[in-house]
């Protein structure tokens, strides 16, 4: 029902003020700070909501310690004050993570010591604590797991760590709730031209196959790693802005670690830093960074990557991670500006551009979820300009966003649904099956799948069980073999027959064997 009334809104807006393509952590950023400036805002996302790279990043809401070392010291400076603005706005998302870098060599801890003592004084007030040297002694009794010999001690440094998926989930409610207009499972199928100039869009319900024709004052181009298809569609002869660089994640179980530390490795032999991180009762491995050719929907890992994250691993942890103790493994594309012929991709700023088309189209590229809200006041900051809108300052530094909850039990499961924790509580109160654990393993139960349904725009299990929970990201053998009864739950919600199911569990099963490391 509540889809049904966004495809109600669509259809009897004549003109819109903005109009962003694309439902990653750019463009529900760039709703919510257009639609609190007072716009008439639509956004239509072809998949659902952070499908792509914004639902596969390693966690983390960071100022960058590697930016830090390549001297980028605004982007630092920026991201550290949108961390702080994210702890503030989003608490039942963001926390506090203590990271340690282990040092095995005499000039590690003098230089990261400085190094992490300036990253601290660019965060300022918003701080997330004090960076420090640990002794061999504190180092191994924090990460016991670590390889000790010629281990000299280690840097203990603040970080934040967040939920990517359910992020972009809470700005999607969160402009909806301020009367913006957002749906998944929207495509553009092409622009509206006039005179030269963009005017609109056309664009297709994926599951009805209904077409819209979308009149807008300004259109917003942000769909990541796929920006060239859309400016292409304005100009055939649109030069390529976007090299996409593969990132892959790798999910092991949390006795590999045995800390509730995260590990930062700083220089892997690719020269990129290598993350473990404690993430829902698991840990995180990652990442890499291959240039890719073409964006992808549904990146692969490669067996090199894979390989690559084991063997780094293995170089600092007594346990050591083997194939057969992966759990999960995703990929990820970045968006990143198409470097110049001698840059290399981990080289490439993650500063965003904004690029503004003679049609009046406006594309946004690079960037990364920390700063997404600085990106979307800047490209909502040129819409207004572009298309003549009324002049209104941004309020999205102090907006709190959907399921906002100040104290939160970071050791609860489902502590990532914030404040609507409660409406999940109210259903099984309705209804006690509903209460009944599908997964253990997973801590997922029945009215998790109900709530996803009726009130998070979930279409499918792939929804449910990668974005709404984050199942299959932690254990993909696992949401094969619990695949059938999420399906019949959805289906019951949704009134679909025994071949829709059919159909469903073929579809799933493709999608989850991607995520198995064999």
């Amino acid at each position: 029902m509540k889809r049904n009334k966004l495809i109600n809104n669509l259809q009897q807006e004549t003109l819109w003020d903005v109009v962003i393509i694309g439902g990653g952590a750019t463009g529900l950023g760039a709703a919510v700070e257009s639609v609190t400036r007072g716009y008439k805002t639509l956004l239509l996302e072809q998949l659902d909501f952070t499908i792509g790279t914004s639902s596969r990043s390693t966690k983390l809401v960071h100022g960058g310690v590697r930016y830090l070392e390549q001297g980028n010291i605004s982007l630092v400076f920026e991201a550290l004050k949108e961390r702080g603005l994210l702890f503030k706005n989003a608490p039942h998302l963001v926390s506090n993570q203590t990271f340690l870098i282990p040092s095995y060599s005499w000039w590690h801890k003098p230089f990261y010591t400085i190094g992490l003592i300036i990253y601290d004084i660019l965060s300022g007030r918003k701080s997330f604590g004090k960076s420090r040297p640990f002794s061999r002694k504190n180092t191994i009794k924090k990460m016991p797991n670590l390889i000790k010999k010629q281990l000299r001690g280690g840097i203990v440094y603040h970080d934040g760590q967040f939920d990517d998926a359910r992020l972009g989930l809470n700005l999607a409610q969160t402009a909806i709730q301020n009367g913006a207009t957002v749906l998944n499972y929207v495509k553009v199928t092409d622009l509206i031209k006039q005179n030269g100039k963009v005017i609109g869009v056309q664009a297709k319900d994926q599951e009805t196959q209904q077409k819209f024709n979308i009149k807008a004052k300004v259109v917003i181009n942000a769909t990541g790693v796929f920006v060239d298809g859309i400016l292409k569609k304005d100009n055939p002869k649109a030069k390529k802005t976007v090299k996409p660089s593969q990132g892959v994640h790798i999910i092991i179980n949390k006795e590999f670690l045995q800390s509730d530390f995260a590990l930062l490795i700083p220089k892997t032999k690719d020269g990129r830093v290598l993350f473990a991180v404690p993430w829902h009762d698991k840990v995180i491995l990652g990442t890499t960074d291959e240039p890719k050719e073409k964006p992808s929907i549904e990146p692969q890992a490669t067996d090199k990557e894979i390989d690559f994250i084991l063997e780094t691993a293995s170089n600092y942890l007594i346990k050591k991670p083997t194939r057969k103790d992966i759990k999960s493994v995703f990929a990820g594309l970045r968006p990143l500006a198409a470097p110049n012929e001698q840059e290399k991709t981990k080289e490439i700023s993650r500063n965003h551009k904004i690029m503004i088309s003679n049609s009046g189209l406006i594309s946004i590229i690079g960037g990364k979820w920390t700063t997404y809200r600085e990106m979307a006041e800047d490209v909502i900051n040129k819409a207004q300009k572009t298309a003549n809108l009324a002049k209104a300052e941004s309020i999205t530094e102090n907006l709190k966003i959907y399921g906002f909850k100040e104290k939160n039990d970071f050791n609860n499961p489902l502590y990532f649904y914030g404040s609507d924790l409660k409406k999940i509580e109210n259903l099984i109160k309705k209804d006690a099956s509903l209460g009944e654990l599908i997964s253990k393993k997973l801590h997922i139960n029945k009215a998790q799948i109900v709530f996803a349904v009726q009130n998070e725009y979930a279409r499918n299990t792939y929804d449910i069980l990668a974005r709404r929970t984050r199942a299959l990201f932690l254990d993909a053998k696992e949401c094969i073999k619990i695949a059938p009864q999420v399906i019949q739950i959805i289906a019951k919600e949704r009134q679909k027959d025994k071949n829709w199911e059919q159909k469903e569990l073929t579809i799933f099963t493709e999608i989850a064997n991607r995520y198995l490391a064999n």
